[in-house]
């Protein structure tokens, strides 16, 4: 389910947007790490530079090691289109593609910016994509970031490293680190891209201590890790995070023993007779290899514990957070379910014991409605809720929460074939293009939206308040004001509809019924997404 629903909503861009096809070259010339460059003015008035390196290409010998600075360049180096997404799986044909296929390849650390007309000392947004730490993309039209510049930011979307490529231990890669341990490449990725920011943003008319880090689900477990790790302390001022976080366990993080021995039953499925070879093999021999891996590493180095651990021991760092999920994202679900009969099977199966007090807990309505609802919230809603409480308890910078709500309304014609709630409703993931206004951008491939008014002005208020936090750490949308921030004495959220209005938080105390998803796995193992 994870991996359908992230090839669904990640289906990756081969289609460079209108804008930037209809752009011209013209911007002066920028002198940043690494040489100049040039990008490119849109018909908008926003101002891009596209596939900017913010790395070296991390192939051969830099295969499975820390980001490595960039090697300089002479002369102009013209920033005007997209790089290659990091190698990945190709989504196949039936995958119900937004935007189609891009182009893959292990020479990867890219990031694009937009900037709106004489920008100077504006915020700064730094995208981090979702995808189960398996796929993703910096370019995808979905994720443009064009729409916010003309509001006033400067935007940033970084790459980094996936699947195998990007989170691969070993014991030998321990052995030769310099730190004792491997694994996280792609959020040391993530880091270096900050650490550019920091570095170059300036030129581009941002504000280098004003950095807002966003991102969706494995982008949001992305955005928790860095407020986690040491090594990313300093580098954003605050954080938004959409559908994920490492609480609970769901996505790790594993001991280093169990990954590195994951790491060496990889390199005995593609085998590779030692740790040279294993980088000479063809990357996509790499991402086919079929052995159950952990994404995220309890490595000491990056990740140095549980985000339970970390943020009890005040090690997280303590920036304001708006933080929330959809209505029917679903990574736990209880199949199908048409009766109450049904959904008691179904909870007995999946939950044991508790199943009884989860069943008296959400069961009062309509039973399909209170599947979903289980499986939202024994997954993604509880941790959500861990983050948010975890953020008051253990700091001092507030928190603020949604639930986004809204069905998009799908074109004539446009069907699933498996009518699952999670598609077909508030799904994971659908609430991106109205925090980012890149709602117009869904139709460049293929038209599966018919946008109603509602959705309009949905838009507006979502945007606006993701600018506004931006710039002052606190969310403000034209309908509702001020947003309320968390206070677990009284939860509360925004939901976001077409009239969105903030209620209580939904079933809130009902989600310390759940189990972690770490208690159920023995060893802390996961199966790929």
């Amino acid at each position: 389910m994870m991996r359908r629903l992230a090839r669904l909503a990640l289906a990756a861009s081969a289609l460079v947007s209108a804008s930037v096809t209809a752009a011209q070259r013209g911007q002066d010339a920028i002198e940043i790490d690494g040489g100049r460059i040039d990008g490119v003015s849109l018909p908008s008035g926003v101002s891009a530079w596209l596939g900017i390196p913010f790395a070296a290409p991390p192939v051969r010998q830099l295969r499975w090691k820390p980001p490595q600075p960039v090697a300089p360049w002479r002369g102009t180096r013209h920033a005007d289109r997209f790089a290659p997404e990091c190698l990945q799986p190709l989504r196949g044909s039936r995958q119900n593609h937004y935007f189609g296929e891009e182009a893959t390849s292990e020479d990867c650390l890219y990031l694009n910016i937009w900037a709106p007309p004489a920008a100077r000392g504006a915020p700064v947004i730094v995208w981090i994509y979702g995808g189960g730490f398996n796929i993703g993309s910096a370019s995808m039209a979905n994720y443009s970031g064009e729409p916010l510049a003309q509001a006033g930011v400067v935007r940033v979307n970084l790459a980094y490293r996936v699947g195998p490529l990007g989170f691969l231990a070993h014991p030998q890669l321990s052995r030769e680190s310099g730190y004792g341990s491997s694994g996280n490449y792609g959020l040391m990725d993530q880091i270096a891209a900050l650490q550019w920011v920091k570095r170059n943003i300036r030129r581009f008319g941002g504000d280098p201590g004003n950095v807002t880090i966003v991102g969706q689900s494995a982008g949001s477990m992305s955005v928790t890790l860095l407020q986690m790790s040491p090594l990313a302390r300093g580098l954003f001022n605050r954080v938004v995070g959409m559908s994920g976080s490492p609480f609970g366990g769901m996505l790790g993080p594993a001991p280093l023993a169990t990954a590195e021995a994951q790491g060496v039953r990889l390199q005995n499925e593609v085998g590779a007779a030692s740790l040279a070879e294993l980088r000479a093999i063809p990357g996509d021999r790499i991402i086919a290899a079929t052995t159950p891996r952990d994404a995220i590493v309890a490595d000491g180095h990056v990740v140095t514990g549980t985000a339970e651990q970390v943020f009890a021991a005040r090690r997280q760092a303590d920036v304001p957070a708006l933080i929330g999920y959809t209505l029917d994202e679903s990574f736990r679900p209880l199949g199908p379910v048409r009766d109450r009969r049904g959904l008691e099977r179904a909870a007995r199966q999946q939950f044991g014991a508790q199943a009884d007090a989860i069943l008296a807990a959400y069961a009062s309505g309509d039973p399909t409605r209170a599947a979903a609802d289980i499986a939202r919230d024994a997954s993604v809603g509880a941790q959500m809720a861990a983050w948010a409480t975890h953020q008051q308890r253990f700091g001092t910078a507030p928190a603020y929460a949604y639930l986004f709500t809204r069905r998009q309304p799908y074109a004539a014609g446009i069907t699933f074939s498996d009518h699952d709630p999670a598609t077909v409703g508030a799904y994971h993931s659908g609430d991106v293009p109205y925090w980012l206004r890149t709602r117009g951008s869904l139709d460049l491939f293929r038209k599966t939206r018919a946008w109603e008014p509602g959705d309009v002005s949905l838009e507006a208020e979502m945007s606006a308040a993701l600018l506004s936090f931006a710039r002052s750490s606190v969310p403000v949308s034209p309908a509702l004001g001020r947003w309320p921030a968390f206070d677990a004495a009284e939860p509360r959220l925004v939901w976001l509809a077409p009239e969105s209005r903030v209620v209580a938080w939904p079933h809130f105390t009902d989600m310390r019924l759940f189990p972690s998803a770490a208690a159920t796995r023995p060893g802390g193992a996961r199966p790929r997404d």
